[in-house]
């Protein structure tokens, strides 16, 4: 294939590759960009294409890999680099303090909310919580299990309710 002939199939290619450019960056700009440097590194490496296989894979391909590597280096470029003197004691894991009285409270309030519950919810609720199976609490506190589901659904129902200050603080 001569390189006319391989620029003007990029060019018809390139069309069908805009919408994956698209999905990659989710922005017009950026998916030209890509679109573009795909196009320039297929028609710099149009002697490394076999002849006979499928043009649009091999396309795809180094769009996707040339998306990785852009994405690879700006995340290299916003990674803050400490050149201080002490990166012993910066970087340490070692020295780092976290503060967890509110998941303390919240703990707290969730224990409360168990212990409130009816027995007959409150003791399949907690069975399943440590693992064991619908049919394993059936057998074990002799009743049906369709019973156990529906005790376990209105035990995480009256929780939701009751917890509810916590719904989107975790």
């Amino acid at each position: 294939m001569t390189a006319l002939e391989f620029s003007y199939t990029l060019d018809e290619m390139s069309k069908s590759l805009k919408p994956f450019a698209l999905k990659l960056t989710k922005d017009l700009e950026e998916a030209n960009d890509l679109l573009q440097e795909t196009m320039l590194k297929a028609f710099t490496n149009r002697d490394k294409f076999a002849e006979g296989t499928n043009l649009k894979a091999w396309l795809y391909t180094i769009m996707k890999n040339t998306f990785i590597t852009n994405y690879q280096r700006m995340v290299r470029r916003n990674t803050f680099i400490d050149n201080t003197e002490n990166l012993h004691y910066i970087n340490s894991s070692e020295n780092a303090t976290e503060n967890n009285a509110y998941e303390s409270f919240a703990l707290k309030d969730i224990h409360a909310a168990i212990d409130k519950l009816d027995d007959a919810y409150k003791t399949p609720f907690m069975m399943h919580f440590r693992g064991f199976k619908y049919h394993e609490i059936a057998d074990k506190l002799q009743i049906p299990i369709g019973t156990v589901k529906n005790r376990i659904h209105i035990a995480r129902k009256e929780l939701k309710r009751v917890l509810k200050t916590y719904a989107h603080k975790f």
